[in-house]
């Protein structure tokens, strides 16, 4: 039996014996599976959980070669080339099957499960004991030994379901009398949530059920305090219940009733130069331990008198918490600082005109004890006193809300153990290259903190609901100045639940618009967002509020130029004085994004300042900018490539990027897909029909490389554009491009009825280029299904066709769909005589992928014709220029030939090889007739090696595949393949994975 645990370290066992799960990540994809409870779980949530932000090229690939592992792992008995039955894929995902597994996080939910019944049947003592065997199940946090994913939104939920269980448990254990079986459990959960009151409340239950009143009273006069000091408010009802249920066992004590609770002590205020002037604590502080700690070490550098004093700057976009966590650190090490704690807000950024630097001065000798008629008027000699005043002295000094360095340098002690520690919006780079500053970034809240803000200031929503506080942390960028005003919109919608919120916060603008704080410009995202823009120049203002316009998720300094008709140079400016600032945030090397709060006050002002002839050109340039790209890729990677191909008009299309070679025009492709796939679905919606049809025309070769579905969704809406805007023959060609699509997904029905449309609309335009194509892809959909004699008619009429309009391109092309039909007729020599031929024709006119299309099916003839030497020529030769071209289907195809020849040259194994990778490639990008091709090869070089099993389980799978798509080679080639294999006795219930 096969048994998986999460709860804790991810570990697995068959029966008595442990499987080695391999590193971290392929621990992370199973646990995350696991965490999912049999909902499919895509790529891209699995790519985003192990690396966030920042996913490396490979990621998909990673992640495949992950799933591969631990399908062989959890299924050892399973031939790697049979479908797994445990991890499943599901579209673009996978699924996890454990119906006959024990999985310790299904038995904890069930547990507590059965636990919810007992309660509402008043079975107490039932209750208490399966929550207590629910929560003996776990043996750490989740997912323990994957500290990667301790912040992942699910873990957390675990988290918080293993919290909400221990509390039951605990209150069912008080409440049956037997409180000192859980006193350790109780203590622990409360010194981990030394601010969760309702922690401190069930100790203190515990500690009364026990009869320890001394102990109890201490827990709750222990949890008022720490409230007062860092939250600054007093017990809520449920401490205060916890503490009236404690006094109430003895109504004659002396002890202080809730109501008459002795008064806080607090620390006298030292008089003269020795200032306390640090503001109180954020309520609700959470998270930054790491930084809190870097600050420490920092701190250690401020010594003994004499030494240089420490400047730290800490930076951070705004509303992410940098007062708050100076604050908090400020207060943690106030003690190492006895001379003194001076605090000065600088309105850098804000409404007010930011401090001088000699009033800064002013203010900070003041406080040191220097009557202000002593103050010089010259700013240097002021400087020169505060400098005499400070030095020697442990002071902290906290310099808030810096504008720039200058403003800062007047302000620094020149010796002594001081520290300064500056909050900026700004790197102050100058401060920290020329003055010896340290930096610390802070970043948005990680998920995890984020939830546990969210906890501490609206509590029981957010357990209750864990997947709407995810989304709402999102919605608030993980940021604490919205995060808190979102928890206050919260609280004053008390009857909405948080899934209601988040659906009123979906809308950005809306969002931008709820989360004004009730007009306190303090408070409000909208005007916290604006201070951020006081300082920058026209320039970079304008390319803040251009950026709005666009709609991908990254974006770059083309990007930049081509909205606000700037040079390269200018824009890289201003991208880096926005970072700077923290108004949009980098993602990899050049390029950024911008989040959307950020994006929705970038709208806000552009649609204020911006007249929207100046909008609509701005965008009208980004989408030449665009399909200026797209036509340049697709000029370097199918130079030959001709038919409807419309471009950018040249008399308002920015400068293209520069794509040298084949390799830089895959990179930028593969880079730009996302945003490529968002303008033009802007295009199609908001008036610019033509680059819409254009973006999607001149993607068409790349898209049959093997990113379909990426094809699909932009071609559907290029053909939404072309008939609203009625122009026949681009919906011609876009219909002909959605069928090639659909065949090569395995989808012939569909492809059939796009391709006639298409071939109808070419005759009704008269366009006999289009005719061709159409033709020729009929033709090739009409061989997969087996009517060769059709195919070969299709062909020939469009070969005809394009030679009548002189495109060697397109005839090449057919010759080679052409030489397909032949094979597929039993005609080899005439199939090899086709691929001769295209292949010249692709050689003289310089086209990698034609010469290697050509070049892997006269390969897979000549090992028809027993050519063995130079069908390994062919293919050999094929290989890289699929590979350079990024053409995965192309290699995929390669190397399943070159299985073949190494089948028949009696080296299965290696043949094999060759299959799994194609099978990869085939399966990732959804080439249904591929796969079944691949499995049924797999099928033959397992027959080969003799494990009958294992090849009648591939030949089932190609079968499967062939059976759906109406393939008829591939569905022949696997009953050919099964009735040899039933000859040999071999049985379909031999088959097991």
């Amino acid at each position: 039996m096969l048994v998986v645990q999460v709860l804790g370290q991810v570990r697995v066992w068959h029966g008595t014996d442990e499987i080695p799960l391999g590193p971290p990540g392929r621990r992370a994809v199973l646990g995350l599976l696991v965490l999912a409870g049999g909902r499919p779980v895509t790529r891209a949530e699995l790519v985003d959980a192990l690396w966030g932000d920042a996913p490396p090229t490979s990621s998909a690939n990673v992640v495949q070669s992950h799933v591969m592992h631990l399908r062989r792992a959890l299924e050892p008995t399973r031939s790697a080339r049979s479908p797994s039955r445990r991890i499943c894929t599901v579209g673009d995902g996978y699924r996890l099957v454990t119906d006959d597994a024990s999985v310790d996080l299904t038995d904890f939910r069930d547990l507590v499960a059965a636990a919810d019944r007992a309660e509402q049947r008043q079975h107490q003592a039932e209750a208490a004991t399966l929550l207590g065997d629910a929560l003996g199940l776990w043996r750490g946090p989740a997912l323990a030994d994957v500290p990667a994913l301790a912040q992942h939104r699910w873990v957390v939920g675990v988290g918080l379901d293993r919290r909400r269980a221990l509390a039951r448990y605990v209150d069912a254990m008080v409440s049956i009398g037997r409180g000192a079986g859980v006193v350790s459990a109780a203590v622990a959960d409360a010194a981990e949530h030394p601010l969760d009151e309702s922690a401190q409340a069930r100790l203190v239950r515990v500690y009364r059920s026990m009869g320890q009143r001394d102990q109890a009273l201490a827990v709750y006069h222990r949890a008022r305090q720490r409230l007062a000091e860092e939250l600054g408010v007093a017990p809520g009802p449920g401490l205060a219940a916890a503490l009236s249920e404690l006094l109430r066992d003895e109504p004659d004590s002396p002890l202080p009733q809730p109501h008459q609770e002795p008064p806080l002590v607090v620390p006298p205020r030292d008089g003269g130069g020795r200032p306390r002037q640090l503001p109180a604590e954020v309520p609700a502080f959470v998270g930054r331990g790491a930084e809190l700690d870097h600050l420490d070490r920092l701190r250690a550098g401020a010594g003994e008198p004499g030494d240089r004093p420490v400047t730290v700057v800490i930076c951070g976009a705004a509303g992410v918490g940098k007062t708050a966590f100076a604050l908090r650190w400020a207060h943690r090490a106030r003690d190492r600082f006895p001379d003194g704690q001076l605090y000065l807000d600088l309105r850098g950024y804000g409404t007010g005109t930011p401090l001088s630097a000699p009033d800064a001065l002013g203010y900070l000798c003041v406080a040191l004890g220097r009557a202000e008629a002593e103050l010089p008027a010259d700013p240097a000699k002021r400087a020169a006193l505060f400098r005499t005043e400070s030095a020697g002295r442990r002071l902290f000094i906290l310099l808030d809300n810096a504008a720039n360095a200058d403003q800062i340098r007047p302000l620094l002690p020149g010796s002594g153990p001081s520290m300064v520690v500056v909050t900026s919006r700004d790197h102050l780079g100058g401060l920290v290259a020329l003055d010896g500053a340290s930096r610390v970034e802070l970043a948005p809240l990680p998920t995890a903190d984020a939830i546990a803000l969210l906890l501490s200031l609206i509590g029981g929503r957010v357990a209750d609901d864990p997947d709407s506080a995810g989304t709402l942390v999102e919605q608030c960028a993980r940021l604490p100045l919205a995060l808190r005003v979102a928890a206050e919109l919260a609280a004053s919608w008390p009857a909405e639940s948080l899934a209601s919120i988040v659906g009123k916060l979906a809308d950005r603008h809306a969002r931008l618009e709820l989360l004004d704080a009730g007009g306190d410009t303090n408070a409000a995202v909208r005007d916290v967002l604006s201070w951020s823009l006081q300082h920058v120049d026209g320039v970079v203002a304008l390319a803040f509020r251009r950026l709005a316009l666009h709609p991908g998720p990254e974006f770059d300094a083309a990007t930049v130029a081509a909205l606000s008709e700037l040079d390269a140079r200018t824009a890289g400016r201003a991208l880096a004085v926005l970072a700077r600032g923290h108004l949009i945030e980098p993602r990899r090397t050049g390029r950024f994004r911008m989040h959307d709060l950020t994006r929705a006050y970038a709208e806000e002002m552009s649609r204020q300042l911006d007249p929207p002839a100046a909008r609509a050109a701005a965008t009208e340039r980004l989408l030449d900018h665009y399909l200026g790209g797209v036509c340049r890729a697709r000029a370097v990677l199918y130079p030959t490539w001709h038919g409807y191909l419309p471009g950018p008009s040249t008399a308002r299309a920015p400068s293209a990027p520069d794509l040298p070679d084949a390799a830089a025009a895959v990179a930028w492709l593969d880079r730009e897909q996302a945003n490529l796939s968002a303008l033009c679905a802007h295009a199609a919606r908001n008036g610019w029909p033509r680059q819409a049809i254009g973006i999607a025309a001149n993607l068409q070769r790349h898209f049959e490389g093997g990113r379909y579905r990426d094809g699909l969704t932009i071609h559907s809406f290029a053909l939404a554009a072309a008939r609203e805007l009625g122009d026949d023959t681009a919906v011609a060609h876009l219909r002909t491009h959605i069928g090639e699509i659909h065949r090569l997904l395995g989808h012939y029905d569909v492809a059939v009825v796009h391709l006639r449309e298409a071939l109808s609309g070419h005759r009704r335009t008269n366009d006999v280029h289009g005719q061709a194509r159409a033709l020729s892809a009929l033709g090739v959909v009409a061989e997969r299904l087996g009517d060769h004699t059709e195919s070969i008619r299709n062909h020939q009429d469009a070969l005809a066709l394009y030679r009548r309009c002189r495109d060697r391109r397109g005839e090449a092309g057919v010759l080679v769909n052409l030489g397909n039909a032949y094979s597929g007729q039993d005609d080899p020599k005439r199939a090899a005589d086709a691929f001769e031929q295209a292949h010249a024709i692709f050689r003289d006119l310089t086209e990698p992928t034609g010469q290697a299309a050509a070049l892997s099916n006269l390969g897979d003839v000549l090992l028809t014709l027993g050519e063995y030497t130079r069908a390994a020529e062919r293919l050999t030769e094929a290989l890289p220029l699929f590979q350079s071209a990024g053409h995965r289907n192309g290699e995929a195809v390669v190397r399943a030939n070159l299985a073949q020849l190494k089948l028949r040259l009696g080296t299965p194994d290696a043949a094999l090889d060759e299959l799994d990778t194609a099978l990869r490639i085939f399966e990732e990008t959804g080439h249904r007739y591929g796969e079944a091709s691949a499995r049924n090869g797999m099928g033959e070089a397992l027959r080969a090696l003799g494990r009958y099993p294992e090849a009648l389980a591939a030949h089932r799978a190609a079968l499967a595949i062939a059976t759906d798509t109406q393939d008829h080679d591939e569905h022949r080639r696997a009953l050919t393949a099964l009735e040899t294999l039933r000859e040999h006795g071999v049985r379909a219930t031999a088959s097991r994975p």
